[in-house]
């Protein structure tokens, strides 16, 4: 490891416990516009999660304290019950293709995410993913807090253990297989990331709207590689909140994450063309194994500060 990054390990990683609820309050109140903070859930399909996950923000840090001021869902095509669980629970719901319906809404985790600048107005934004359980305000608090506290942080990362069923620290299999290699390879001084492809962090607006957003999958990685080149490791940092539980994808699943993973790091390498951007995977059929291919993601939204509605909206 990069005498760098171990100086940064030091500097820039924290547990939410070393601030407290009443400092994170009190530097908000001191200037609540520089401060203002939306939570986003990106949601497909989870009724089953996303009330709980929105009821304890609402109950935690809206109405206990004033930490969060306002908590939007952004629903990418559910055909469950989650817009309406979300609405009861507390939160405002807004659906993916409502937004910015001039450019047609492609599928993908980090089209929702990029969507998600022009419906809210916090100059801190912390996404969550909806597919927790046991979730705790930790994961909010936690990862606002350096910025609520420190002007010089600019994106801050949550931490934590992922289990995988009863195995404790076996999650996060794409983590350790495709962006861990490929981060200390291509970009050392990110090596100190615990969860570098974790759904929850904070990140000042004045960078998000600066930063390409991929569309799908690779939306963590390239988030986090464009905002180092853009602010600098100083500027990031990561805080440990604990535990993290959610829905595991299977082996499938998971290959295409990490096709799409390695097809956003290559675009930063080499802003190259891949001679076939698609991904082969095989399932056994009546009469042996079938081939599938699947699209990799290769789209990526533009930096939301030259989208003309962002301008617009921001200079009104």
């Amino acid at each position: 490891m990069l005498e760098e990054v171990e100086r940064w390990l030091t500097r820039r990683s924290w547990s939410s416990g070393d601030r407290p609820l009443n400092r994170l309050t009190d530097a908000r109140d001191a200037d609540p516009h520089r401060t203002s903070v939306s939570v986003v859930l990106p949601a497909l399909n989870e009724e089953a999660t996303v009330g709980a996950i929105v009821a304890t923000i609402r109950r935690e840090l809206m109405e206990k304290v004033r930490l969060v001021d306002e908590l939007v869902v952004i629903d990418s095509g559910s055909t469950d019950a989650t817009a309406a669980v979300a609405r009861a629970a507390g939160a405002r719901v807004v659906h993916r293709d409502a937004i910015l319906p001039r450019i047609p809404a492609l599928p993908g985790k980090g089209e929702v995410l990029w969507r998600s600048l022009l419906v809210t107005s916090g100059e801190i934004v912390c996404f969550i993913d909806a597919d927790l359980r046991d979730f705790s305000a930790d994961f909010v608090s936690g990862t606002v807090g350096p910025l609520l506290t420190d002007p010089s942080v600019q994106f801050v990362k949550a931490m934590y253990d992922r289990p995988l069923g009863d195995a404790a620290g076996q999650g996060g299999r794409v983590t350790e297989l495709v962006a861990r290699p490929l981060l200390n390879l291509h970009w050392p001084q990110l090596a100190g990331f615990v969860q570098p492809l974790g759904g929850e962090y904070a990140v000042r607006r004045s960078l998000l709207e600066r930063l390409p957003f991929p569309v799908g999958y690779g939306v963590e990685l390239g988030l986090l590689v464009d905002a180092l080149h853009t602010v600098g490791l100083d500027a990031l940092g990561q805080v440990d909140v604990g535990v993290r539980v959610h829905r595991h994808q299977d082996g499938q699943a998971l290959g295409r994450m990490a096709a799409a993973i390695y097809r956003t790091a290559q675009l930063r390498l080499s802003r190259g063309h891949l001679v076939r951007p698609a991904l082969t995977q095989f399932e056994r059929g009546e009469v042996g194994f079938v081939p599938r291919t699947h699209a990799v993601d290769t789209e990526e939204r533009p930096p939301m500060r030259e989208i003309a509605e962002y301008a617009e909206r921001h200079a009104a």
